[in-house]
């Protein structure tokens, strides 16, 4: 792979290639690219979606919204670091091209804007839900319907294909979907490769996949428009992942690393003295230790330690990224970076506190199965409605549950996987608030 072509500034439809050279200077493709993601309906919905803790009612809690605009910064930073770096070892991308640092940095903030998007509600647990209501509950009945990789690719219901089609799909009039340059849906999709077979191999590119089979075609187009390496021949489609990737993805460990755990000492689950010990061990190099005496309050001294943290890491993540750039180029590197980090003991500690005293505590798991329970329904409703309708049987109450959904969603003349998917999709759209909202009212518990 070679950083030309990787940061293609192709969109959707276009006939003639966008050279960096010629780019308005004032607005740059690749910052089109981040309005786009950001003024987005998609992108609002994650302000009530859980990145933690499920229906939070404390201000403290990061959403996924909150969460995806810190990434953001992360990355920008990370982006920015690294492409100052690979300028310098590669100056003809700067004086041939016109590229600049601050374009890595773009990139990689508008893909890790967005690296949250195709999550549904009620966090990771949400993409369980879907897929065990096709896997064990009643949703079992469609497998007949389906061939076997359409199948698994809502079993395995995952946001980051989700997030690919939301970014990508073509509606009536919107051709391309938010038609973004190629190398941010590059730099978003962290596993280029479908759903089966599954986790073929140990590399890190492979432990989920990155798009539907509804999407395939135009994974296709984008993977071998930036030069992506195809790691497998045949119908299964599987490519090497985009350089940039690494980066978005440090952004994102780095982020829910030390801010999941900022939020647990708020939320009183982790004790401030334990915590606070956890973060000193991993900038306790750089930490000043006048200035942090001298902050009098839990917050102000937290807020300290997580900058200090968070830049700590991100010179670390570009370290890593930088020396081991030639075998990223090659797709031969195969973990994340931070799994190589010079840190890794305390970022490891400070992960199994927060699995410990975090997610596996019973705030979490009591809503985490409340939302097994809401997101089965909606499914068994909407797609009993829908394939009854379109077999020409609905009843009465399916005939009004269709009118609750959006017009998209409604279609019936499609083909059986699409359909399903599509009310996949559609549940994955909804905020942790709506889906309630939802239940509620097909259970008949509100007016």
């Amino acid at each position: 792979m070679d950083w030309e072509t990787l940061l293609s500034l192709k969109r959707h439809g276009d006939t003639h290639k966008r050279l960096r050279k010629e780019q308005d200077e004032t607005r740059l493709g690749f910052e089109v690219d981040y309005d786009r993601i950001i003024f987005s309906a998609a992108f609002r919905s994650l302000q009530d979606k859980t990145q933690v803790i499920p229906l939070s009612k404390t201000d403290f809690v990061h959403t996924r919204l909150t969460h995806s605009l810190e990434v953001s910064v992360v990355g920008r930073s990370i982006g920015r670091s690294a492409g100052k770096q690979l300028l310098e070892k590669h100056p003809h991308l700067k004086t041939v091209h016109g590229y600049r640092f601050n374009d890595f940095g773009a990139i990689v903030a508008a893909a890790a804007l967005a690296h949250d998007i195709g999550n549904p509600p009620f966090g990771h647990s949400g993409e369980k839900a879907i897929g065990e209501y096709f896997k064990t509950g009643n949703g079992k009945r469609f497998q007949r319907l389906l061939s076997e990789k359409e199948y698994q690719d809502i079993i395995d219901f995952e946001g980051n294909a989700n997030g690919f089609k939301l970014l990508t799909a073509s509606k009536e009039g919107v051709a391309g979907g938010l038609r973004l340059s190629y190398a941010t849906l590059g730099a978003f999709t962290k596993y280029p490769k479908e759903s089966l077979p599954k986790k073929p191999t140990p590399h890190i590119a492979d432990k989920k996949f990155g798009f539907f089979q509804s999407e395939k075609e135009t994974f296709r187009d984008v993977a071998t428009t930036l030069g992506l390496r195809a790691t497998r021949t045949g119908n299964d489609l599987s490519f090497s992942r985009h350089p940039l990737t690494f980066l978005v993805e440090a952004a994102d460990d780095i982020c829910y690393t030390i801010i999941d755990f900022e939020d647990g000492i708020n939320l009183g689950l982790i004790s401030e003295d334990y915590a606070l010990e956890y973060l000193i061990k991993l900038v306790k190099d750089r930490i000043n230790t006048k200035k942090y005496n001298s902050l009098a309050y839990k917050e102000d001294r937290l807020s300290y330690l997580r900058a200090l943290a968070i830049n700590t890491l991100i010179n670390d993540a570009v370290r890593i990224f930088i020396e081991n750039e030639e075998a990223i180029l090659a797709g031969d590197f195969e973990v994340s970076l931070l799994d190589q980090s010079r840190y890794n003991a305390q970022i490891t500690d400070i992960i199994d506190l927060s699995v410990n005293n975090i997610y596996q505590s019973q705030e979490v798991i009591e809503k985490e199965i409340a939302g097994y329970k809401i997101i089965s329904d909606i499914l068994e409703v909407y797609t009993t409605a829908l394939m009854r309708s379109k077999q020409g049987k609905a009843s009465n109450y399916d005939k009004l549950m269709l009118r609750t959904l959006p017009a998209f969603y409604q279609r019936t003349e499609l083909p059986d996987a699409e359909i399903l998917l599509n009310t996949c999709c559609y549940v994955a759209s909804l905020s942790d608030s709506a889906a309630v909202h939802i239940h509620n009212k097909i259970m008949g518990k509100q007016l």
